[in-house]
């Protein structure tokens, strides 16, 4: 497995996000989850991305358990910041310094590590100037809690705030080949900046694996039946453009998420995409995009079919809460 830095944390090319083995996506099965991230861990890949939000407060509790052992080979990024009761329901978006302090600690004992390697800000809270959430975070890097530091779906001016006050590792937000609105201005300010970029959903939350032909693929209870890309007014058209990303994907003979994989990782050797994996065939199938190589002429090709604003619909059915 190749390395990437994200600033000056080094990381595999390809990480592995850990939300999907606990909530979101229909069912789950924890030793399924456990042998995937031990097979991740073996094939190379060491940088796992998980939340206090997800289960909520289990998929941290999870991560522990599968990295009990091998804590030393693994980079361990987490989040806070979206607050949610034990029974799940939400509470809302919180950057308090008592709450960055709280939730750190909290985040540890799950985990059950003296240390995070990357610790986020999820979401921003607007009503918490980003100067005190920031600093709350710096104070957890100077305790020895803490490596590094990121935020999540944080626009240009509120990166750029951050950053003053503590340098800031690394940036996640949604890039795939239908969620291109980082090229615009938050691609150009973390790379002014030194600011790794770790690309979430890569894969389109599976819809660019070409798996997803009909919205009763998914489970009853799977969040992405609320997403606008998979509503019935969006369904079919982004499914066009996955036939297309298809053709594609078979004339260089790999699958269309290899595909996609492989184009996120061509953006740029500052990016580290983290797709979401709970099963071992999806895994491998995942970080064999790592060793695939796109021409120009193929980067051209993707770029006709999946330019810029190709996908129907927008990433969230509430938007207020990204790019902030």
């Amino acid at each position: 497995m190749q390395h990437r830095k994200l600033a000056s944390l080094d990381v595999s090319a390809i990480g592995l996000g850990c939300m999907g083995m606990s909530e979101f996506y229909g069912s789950h099965d924890d030793a399924q989850s456990i042998d995937t991230i031990h097979r991740a861990l073996d094939l190379g890949v060491n940088f796992l991305d998980t939340a206090d939000m997800y289960g909520p407060f289990t998929n941290e509790q999870l991560v522990g358990r599968a990295i009990r052992g091998r804590r030393d080979s693994v980079v361990v990024a987490t989040k806070f910041g979206n607050e949610r009761n034990p029974d799940g329901s939400w509470v809302g978006i919180n950057g308090r310094p008592d709450y960055v302090r709280k939730s750190c600690d909290a985040s540890l004992q799950r985990l059950g590590v003296d240390h995070i390697d990357l610790y986020y800000q999820h979401r921003v809270d607007v009503n918490t100037p980003i100067e005190e959430t920031v600093g709350a975070m710096a104070e957890l890097v100077q305790a020895g809690k803490v490596r590094c530091i990121g935020l999540s779906e944080a626009a240009p001016k509120t990166i750029r705030r951050a950053h003053a006050v503590h340098p800031i590792t690394a940036l996640q937000t949604e890039y795939s080949l239908w969620s291109r609105e980082p090229e615009d201005e938050i691609l150009p300010t973390v790379r002014e900046l030194g600011i790794g970029f770790v690309a979430y959903s890569p894969i389109g939350r599976g819809f660019l694996s070409g798996r997803i032909k009909s919205i009763d693929d998914l489970e009853p209870d799977d969040y992405r039946r609320n997403s606008p890309r998979f509503t019935a007014e969006n369904f079919q058209k982004n499914l066009d453009v996955v036939a297309r990303i298809e053709e594609l994907a078979r004339d260089k003979g790999v699958t269309p998420a290899q595909l996609a994989l492989a184009w996120v990782l061509a953006r740029g050797t500052d990016i580290v995409p983290i797709p979401g994996s709970r099963r071992i065939p999806h895994l491998e199938e995942n970080v064999a995009a790592a060793s695939i190589t796109l021409t120009k002429d193929e980067l051209a090709r993707i770029d006709d079919v999946a330019p810029k604003g190709i996908a129907a619909g927008d990433r969230y059915p509430d938007m207020t809460r990204v790019n902030v």
